[in-house]
C-alpha cells in the first residue's frame, strides 16, 4: 500500500491532472508530501481591513472590504485587460488585472462584495490595486479561521490557472486533514522537549496556518532545526563510517626527500599556520585510516607549498601522488611550481592536460603505470580510465567546489587502497558554509600570509578618473612593474563583451605604444597555444600590460605584476574580485588594485566594492558574498551538492546551523550506531534520508 505522502498530487480534491502537471513543471509539488513541506514564506495578518479613504501610499498591503462594480474587459491583445472598481463608506478604488483573465473574470460578480488584498500603486492621479488577491465575503466569513494568513511563493503560469498564493494555501487546508496522524516522528523526546514539546505533526500544521505568532515562531524554529540537524547527523555519520571503516595507507615515516627539501630547498621559512597545518596531515597520514582534509587558505597563503610537502610524505613512503585542478592554466601553474621547487632532487614531475600531445602521452601513461613518475599535476585529463598509476598514495584537488562528487570518486577508484584525499580552496568557506557542504571533512586553516607580503592598496575609481589611472599605470611601469587590465566576460558568447576586451586592448596599446612598451591580451576564444604564448611572454616580462578576461583569475603568479585593474568591476562577483586581486602582491614591492566602475552603481554593486576597499580578509569577504548571493551561487549548485532546505537558510540560521551539529555529535558521542529505543524516532528518519540521496559533499 502506498503511503499517503508519496500519493500523487493530482488525487488531491481541487487537483486533477492538468493542475497536477502545473504544479509539478512551475513548483516542483508532484506528491501529497511536497505540498506539504511547500511552507509560506511569510505570513500576513488578514483580521486587520482598511477602507478605501485610508489608502495613501504604495509602501505597505491593504485589506478592502466593498462591493465590486463596473466589472469590464478593455483593450485588444496585448494591452488587453480587465477592470473593476471596489467601493465602500469612504470610496472607490480600481482594480486591474493584466495577467490570468479567464480564471479572474468569472469570479466578479456586478454588485457582490468582496474582500481585495494586495499593493497600491499610484497612477494618473489615484491610487489602483494591480492583480490583488481576491475572494468573495461570504467564502472568506467562512474559512478565515485562522488570524495569520500563509502567503506562498508561486509563479505567474501557475496563478494564472488559480494556484496563487490563496489557492495553493486552500490546497494544503484540504490535505492537512488527509494526513493528520500519518507524519510520523523524527525527533528524539529529548530534542522535541528542547522545542517547547510541539511534535512534528504540530509543528508542520502551525507552520502553514498557525494559532499565534508565538506558535509560528515555535514550529518554524523545529522544523529549521530539523532540517539542518539531520544534514549534520549525516555528514557527521559519514565522517565515523570513513575514520572507522575506510583503511588508509600508512606512511610511517618522514624519509629523505622530505628532510632534504625542508633543510636546503625551501623557497622562504614557513609561517606558523603551515607548520600547522602539515603537522596536521601529517598526523592523519600517519594514522593507518584514510585522510579526508579540506585546506583553507587566502590567496597567496602558500597552500602549493603544504600540499607539496605532503605529496614528499608520500613519495618517502614509496607512493605515488596527484594534483588535480580545474583549468589548464592553473594546472600548468601548479607544474612549473612544483618542478621550480623540486628542482636537484630527484622527483619525476610531469603534467597531463587535454593538450598533452599523444606521442608524449603514450610515454607518459607508460612511465606512470611503472612508477617512473611520481608526481603528476594536471585537469579532467587525469581521470580518465587509461591513467593508471603504479602505486598512488595522495591525491590533492585544488579549487574542489569545480569538480564533482562522481569526478572525484573515480581519482580515488584509481587506486588499491583508498588514497589520503587533501582537497584545497583559495575561496575561503565561511563558516556555516563548510559545516554543511565539508561537515564530513577535517579542515585546516592557513590563517597567515607569509613574511614580506605588503597589504595590496585597493581604490574605487570611475571613468572620469580614467586619464589619472592611465597615468598612474604608466608611472609603475617605468619602474619595471607589470600590470593585469581585466574586463568582464560572463559568457565566450557575448559579443559585446568580447568587443570591451578588444576595444580596451586597442586604447591601452594607443597609450602605450611600441616600441617603448608591450601591450598583450588573453581572453577564452584565443586558441591555447596563443593563450600560452601570450602568458608566457608577460611571465618573462616581455610584456608591460596584459589586458584579459577571467582566465586570468586563478593560477598564474607573476611576482613582477604590482597592479590590478577590473574595469567593470561592478560585474564581478566578491569571490572573483578577490581572486583577481590576489594576482598582485606576490612580490615584495607595494601592489594596487583599481576597481573602475561607472557612476551609478546597485545597492549589492556597491556593497561588493566597499567590501574590496576596506578588508582583504577572505574570510570576512566570504560572509559578505554569502549574505548577498546566498550559498547555492557560492558553491555552484551542480557541484556542490547543496541539500533542499525547505525553510532554514545557511545565512540566517547560522546560529541554528551551529547547535544542531552539536545535538547531532553529542548524540553520535553516546550513542554511536543510534541504537537507543529512546532515538528510535531519529534512527528511522536517518534511515529514510539515507536510502534517498548521497550524503552532500561526500570526499570519501
Amino acid at each position: 500500500m502506498q503511503p499517503v505522502l508519496e500519493t500523487p498530487i493530482e488525487y488531491l480534491k481541487g487537483v486533477g491532472p492538468q493542475r497536477g502537471e502545473l504544479l509539478r513543471k512551475e513548483l516542483g509539488i508532484a506528491t501529497f508530501g511536497d505540498l506539504l513541506l511547500h511552507f509560506p514564506f511569510r505570513h500576513v495578518d488578514r483580521t486587520q481591513f482598511n477602507t478605501v479613504g485610508e489608502v495613501a501610499d504604495e509602501n505597505s498591503a491593504v485589506q478592502l472590504r466593498g462591493v465590486v462594480k463596473q466589472v469590464r474587459m478593455v483593450g485588444e491583445k496585448q494591452a488587453r485587460r480587465l477592470t473593476a472598481k471596489l467601493t465602500d463608506a469612504t470610496g472607490s478604488i480600481d482594480l486591474v488585472w493584466f495577467r490570468g483573465l479567464r480564471w479572474v473574470q468569472p469570479l466578479l460578480k456586478e454588485g457582490g462584495e468582496y474582500i481585495v488584498y494586495g499593493k497600491p500603486t499610484f497612477f494618473r492621479d489615484h491610487y489602483n490595486l494591480a492583480h490583488p488577491e481576491i475572494e468573495a465575503a461570504a467564502t472568506w466569513d467562512d474559512g478565515a479561521a485562522t488570524p495569520l494568513q500563509p502567503v506562498y511563493s508561486t509563479t505567474e503560469k501557475a496563478a494564472a490557472k488559480g494556484l496563487n498564493s490563496r489557492g495553493i494555501g486552500k490546497l494544503v487546508q484540504a490535505l492537512l486533514p488527509q494526513v493528520g496522524g500519518s507524519l510520523p516522528e523524527t525527533l528524539s523526546l529529548k530534542l522535541v522537549e528542547h522545542f517547547g514539546g510541539i511534535s512534528r505533526e504540530e509543528a508542520i500544521c502551525e507552520a502553514h496556518f498557525p494559532q499565534g505568532k508565538d506558535r509560528l515562531e515555535q514550529a518554524v524554529a523545529r522544523l529549521k532545526f530539523e532540517e539542518l540537524f539531520f544534514i549534520q547527523l549525516q555528514l557527521l555519520k559519514q565522517k565515523q563510517l570513513v575514520q572507522r571503516e575506510v583503511k588508509g595507507n600508512m606512511f610511517a615515516h618522514v624519509g629523505d626527500l622530505f628532510n632534504a627539501f625542508y633543510q636546503h630547498h625551501l623557497p622562504f621559512q614557513l609561517t606558523g599556520a603551515q607548520k600547522r597545518v602539515v603537522k596536521e596531515i601529517r598526523k592523519d597520514m600517519g594514522s593507518g585510516r584514510q585522510m579526508n582534509r579540506l585546506l583553507q587558505g587566502d590567496v597567496g597563503s602558500g597552500k602549493t607549498l603544504v600540499a607539496l610537502l605532503c605529496m614528499l610524505i608520500a613519495l618517502d613512503n614509496g607512493f605515488q601522488a596527484a594534483m588535480l585542478a580545474p583549468t589548464e592554466i592553473l594546472a600548468q601553474q601548479h607544474f612549473r611550481s612544483i618542478s621550480r621547487f623540486l628542482e636537484g632532487l630527484p622527483v619525476q614531475v610531469r603534467s597531463l592536460t587535454g593538450n598533452t600531445k599523444a606521442a608524449e602521452r603514450k610515454k607518459l601513461l607508460a612511465a606512470l603505470q611503472e612508477g617512473q613518475v611520481q608526481i603528476l599535476t594536471g585537469t579532467h585529463a587525469l581521470l580518465e580510465d587509461r591513467v593508471v598509476f603504479n602505486n598512488l598514495g595522495l591525491v590533492v584537488i585544488d579549487e574542489q567546489h569545480r569538480f564533482g562528487v562522481e569526478q572525484r570518486a573515480r581519482m580515488q577508484a584509481k587506486a588499491q587502497v583508498p588514497p589520503h584525499v587533501l582537497v584545497m580552496t583559495a575561496t575561503p568557506i565561511p563558516r556555516t558554509l563548510a559545516m554543511t557542504v565539508y561537515g564530513d571533512l577535517d579542515v585546516s586553516v592557513i590563517d597567515e600570509l607569509p613574511p614580506g607580503r605588503k597589504p595590496i592598496k585597493t581604490v574605487h575609481r570611475t571613468d572620469q578618473a580614467r586619464i589619472a589611472m592611465f597615468d598612474f599605470l604608466e608611472s609603475e611601469i617605468r619602474k619595471g612593474r607589470q600590470a593585469y587590465v581585466v574586463y568582464p566576460l560572463i559568457a565566450e558568447s557575448e559579443k559585446s563583451d568580447l568587443k570591451d576586451v578588444m576595444d580596451g586592448f586597442e586604447s591601452l596599446s594607443r597609450r602605450f605604444p611600441l616600441p617603448q612598451y608591450a601591450v598583450g591580451i588573453v581572453h577564452g576564444r584565443m586558441p591555447q597555444e596563443v593563450k600560452d604564448y601570450e602568458m608566457a611572454r608577460f611571465i618573462k616580462g616581455e610584456t608591460n600590460v596584459l589586458v584579459a578576461t577571467t582566465v586570468i583569475e586563478v593560477g598564474v603568479d607573476v611576482p613582477n605584476a604590482s597592479v590590478m585593474v577590473v574595469e567593470n568591476a561592478e560585474r564581478f562577483g566578491l569571490s572573483q574580485l578577490h581572486q583577481l586581486r590576489g594576482r598582485v602582491g606576490r612580490g615584495a614591492e607595494h601592489s594596487y588594485c583599481i576597481l573602475m566602475t561607472g557612476d551609478k552603481l546597485g545597492n549589492d554593486s556597491r556593497t561588493r566594492i566597499k567590501t574590496m576597499v576596506e578588508t582583504q580578509d577572505g574570510f570576512k569577504i566570504s560572509e559578505v558574498d554569502l549574505q548577498l548571493r546566498g550559498p547555492g551561487d557560492i558553491m555552484g549548485t551542480q557541484q556542490s551538492g547543496l541539500p533542499q532546505l525547505h525553510l532554514a537558510d545557511l545565512v540566517k540560521d547560522a546560529d541554528l546551523l551551529q547547535e544542531a551539529r552539536r545535538f547531532a555529535q553529542w548524540l553520535l558521542d553516546k550513542d554511536p550506531e543510534i541504537a537507543d529505543p529512546a532515538n528510535a524516532p531519529i534512527a528511522a528518519a536517518l534511515h529514510e534520508q539515507m536510502k534517498e540521496k548521497a550524503v552532500w559533499g561526500r570526499i570519501g
